[in-house]
């Protein structure tokens, strides 16, 4: 039996290419990750998204 090691989320966010996807992972207040797997275009909307808020 593996050993379980508990899940925080602690750590940076990050992002990921696996196949033909992008991998998002976001820590969360209060402990725990936001996983979002995305394709190439819907990366780059949250990205225009994300710069059209932050300016």
């Amino acid at each position: 039996m593996a050993a379980m090691k508990p899940r925080t989320g602690d750590g940076p966010m990050e992002v990921t290419k696996e196949g033909r996807s992008l991998i998002l992972r976001l820590p969360l207040e209060g402990g725990g990750r936001l996983v979002v797997e995305m394709n190439a275009d819907e990366a780059s909307s949250l990205k225009d998204c994300l710069v059209g808020v932050t300016e």
